[in-house]
């Protein structure tokens, strides 16, 4: 919170925060703090400086891969069309990491045995 608070109001940039796999009350808290500090306009949300995206730890491997995916995207599009300077945050990139590996796993599972033994 604090290095995006820091960028928001020192530097004029926006921020895109991923929170891959957080729980509930972690993303309240922190939507909270960033309200609350000005970071984040509810009345005009084109003066906020942050974008939150979440995938919460009940959420399926794909949607809490995807999260970090469109984070980027998002980042992305702030740089390109909006022309801003922007920071990418993606936390937890250990749980990223995990949830893609879930998927591979799954996949996996899902290939004929014959096609696996030649």
């Amino acid at each position: 919170m604090e290095l995006i608070n820091n960028i928001a109001k020192a530097h004029g940039g926006v921020s895109v925060f991923g929170g891959v796999g957080e729980r509930t009350r972690e993303g309240n808290d922190l939507y909270l703090e960033m309200k609350e500090s000005g970071v984040i306009n509810e009345k005009n949300l084109a003066e906020s400086k942050v974008a939150l995206v979440y995938g919460q730890m009940n959420e399926p491997p794909g949607a809490r891969m995807r999260v970090g995916l469109t984070a980027l995207t998002m980042a992305e599009y702030f740089r390109d069309v909006n022309e801003q300077d922007v920071l990418l945050f993606i936390d937890n990139i250990f749980r990223f990491v995990q949830a893609g590996s879930e998927i591979i796993i799954a996949l996996i599972a899902r290939i004929p045995n014959s096609f696996l033994k030649s």
